[in-house]
């Protein structure tokens, strides 16, 4: 299993909603396709974002190799969400690209 921190980034003047946490954990899992491999998904509202806990299925050696990395996937699934969810496109800007390779151990 891969463990991928993310953030997303509150709307300046953006305000902080009382299910905020839900609502992104919702949105992630509406959109989360079988390819991402997402097993759990945990969210914890700050003043200026909300941090994100995506647990990932970890790469199987019969993978193909161009399979996209854990954070590239956690990345595609929350760029996905953003753009498809009303709340968190309201409340967030969107995700910025992973800059790193995949750090994590699988």
């Amino acid at each position: 299993m891969d463990i991928v921190h993310a953030s997303l980034r509150r709307r300046p003047g953006g305000t902080a909603e009382a299910n905020e946490a839900a609502q992104a954990v919702d949105a992630l899992w509406a959109h989360a396709e079988p390819g991402d491999g997402l097993q759990h998904a945990y969210a914890e509202p700050a003043d200026d974002r909300i941090d994100l806990l995506l647990y990932l299925l970890g790469r199987d050696p019969s993978d193909r190799p161009d399979r996209p990395d854990a954070v590239r996937r956690a990345y595609g699934l929350i760029a996905r969400s953003h753009r498809s969810s009303p709340a968190l496109h309201r409340g967030y800007l969107p995700p910025r690209p992973p800059q790193a390779k995949d750090r994590t151990a699988g």
